[in-house]
C-alpha cells in the first residue's frame, strides 16, 4: 500500500544523467519512495520518515544506484511535489 502522494514529480538534470549511465530505472526508486521503503537511511533516519508520514513533514529517501551514485527523493510537506535529486544538487 502506498504511504504517501508524490504530487508531481520532477528530477534534476544530474540524476537524469546518472540513471543514463547506471541503466537504473527513476520509476524503481520512485515506486520504493512512495512506499515507504526509504534506501539507504540509518533507523533513526527512518523512524523520522514515519513520524514526517504522520505529521505531514516533508520525507527524504536516499538509495544507491548500481554504478554506486547516491540519489536523494524528497516529497515535500504538502505532498504537492517530489524532487529527485543527487545530493550535491540539494
Amino acid at each position: 500500500m502506498k504511504k504517501l502522494q508524490l504530487g508531481q514529480v520532477v528530477a534534476t538534470p544530474g540524476v537524469l544523467a546518472a540513471l543514463e549511465t547506471s541503466g537504473d530505472s527513476l520509476l524503481h526508486y520512485v515506486t520504493l519512495h512512495e512506499f515507504g521503503y526509504w534506501g539507504d537511511l540509518d533507523p533513526q533516519d527512518q523512524k523520522e520518515n514515519e513520524l514526517a508520514l504522520q505529521r505531514g513533514l516533508r520525507i527524504l529517501s536516499a538509495y544507491t544506484l548500481s554504478s554506486g551514485v547516491r540519489i536523494w527523493i524528497i516529497t515535500e510537506a504538502d505532498r504537492s511535489s517530489t524532487c529527485v535529486l543527487l545530493p550535491e544538487e540539494y
